[in-house]
């Protein structure tokens, strides 16, 4: 799979593992690596799974916020972050809950600002498949120097429309993935074995991965399209199944009771940002799923375009 997107081949025996789902396998790699006192980088909004890892591990979570509208990382700040206690930076592209994406001089200046250090890059990459607008998504994996510091996570469950299945996998160079499994293993011992046949029989045929970006975008269009004569604000959306919408003009309630109006007033189901954030800032914004039919997206539209 990674072979025909990226062509590169990581071992099967010794730097490829299943997990049971992504999330166990981010908990089980901040786990390896993060030891009492030691230091992890996260980029805010981030998933809300990183940084409880990190503390329940004995680490401190340091916060760099991606840089609004278009949520990109803050590449001058970034260095100064770093001190001797440094032991992960981890990314996520396509970024969850922002949809942006990082590009190859994102990875590129990454790699270099990692050089000569003993940091561990966790690249969530959960949504590689999931990118728009003639993107390509920059896997760690291209990057030689920085694939021999970093694991990769993935998720068959969200490649799949399958997220109930809780099956993900690690990719890593031999000497983490050595180091990761005496982890993994003790955390969940083994993951599901006949899920593990239905998926690697699936993985036969390309064609069940290498257009979804194609599927996904065009239902992100009939969303967005949906809501151009809207009081809503279309953030920018490069990749995963998520959109945002600023709804500052509409009005001045926080996230939780905006979310919470449009779901017992419009039967609209959305999910303010504010937790996302370390102090759950407030920013008028709210992300919405449209991995849904089209006919649902354009019922949703016609609601929210009246509000």
């Amino acid at each position: 799979m990674f072979n025909d997107k990226y062509g590169v081949t990581y071992d099967a025996d010794t730097e490829i593992n299943i997990t049971a789902g992504a999330t166990q396998a981010l908990y089980a790699a901040i786990s390896t690596f993060i030891k009492e006192g030691d230091e992890a980088i996260i980029f805010e909004p981030a998933y809300d799974c990183y940084a409880p890892a990190v503390t329940l591990n004995g680490g401190l979570v340091k916060y760099s916020r991606l840089q609004f509208p278009d949520f990109s990382i803050n590449w001058d700040e970034l260095p100064r972050m770093i001190t001797h206690r440094t032991r992960l930076i981890i990314i996520n592209s396509p970024q969850n809950p922002t949809g942006s994406v990082l590009s190859r001089e994102d990875m590129e200046r990454l790699e270099r600002i990692t050089r000569d250090t003993d940091i561990i890059v966790l690249s969530d990459e959960v949504y590689e498949h999931l990118i728009f607008d003639g993107l390509t998504h920059q896997s760690a994996c291209l990057f030689p120097e920085l694939a021999q510091r970093t694991l990769v996570i993935g998720s068959f469950g969200k490649t799949f429309h399958a997220t109930g299945w809780k099956t993900g996998f690690v990719l890593a160079p031999e000497k983490l993935m050595t180091e990761f499994r005496k982890v993994h293993q003790f955390v969940v011992f083994a993951s599901n074995t006949p899920v593990q046949y239905a998926i690697a029989d699936f993985i036969g045929n390309k064609e069940n991965y290498l257009h979804l970006g194609t599927f996904y975008q065009a239902k992100r269009d009939l969303f967005a399209e949906g809501l151009k004569d809207s009081r809503f604000k279309v953030l920018p959306a490069h990749g995963t199944y998520f959109q945002l919408l600023d709804y500052s003009a509409i009005s001045n309630e926080t996230e939780m009771d905006f979310a919470r109006l449009l779901v017992e007033k419009h039967k609209i189901a959305a999910i303010p940002i504010a937790p996302f954030y370390q102090n759950h800032d407030d920013h008028k914004v709210l992300r919405f799923c449209f991995a849904k039919k089209e006919e649902t997206l354009i019922k949703a539209t016609k609601i929210l375009s009246g509000i």
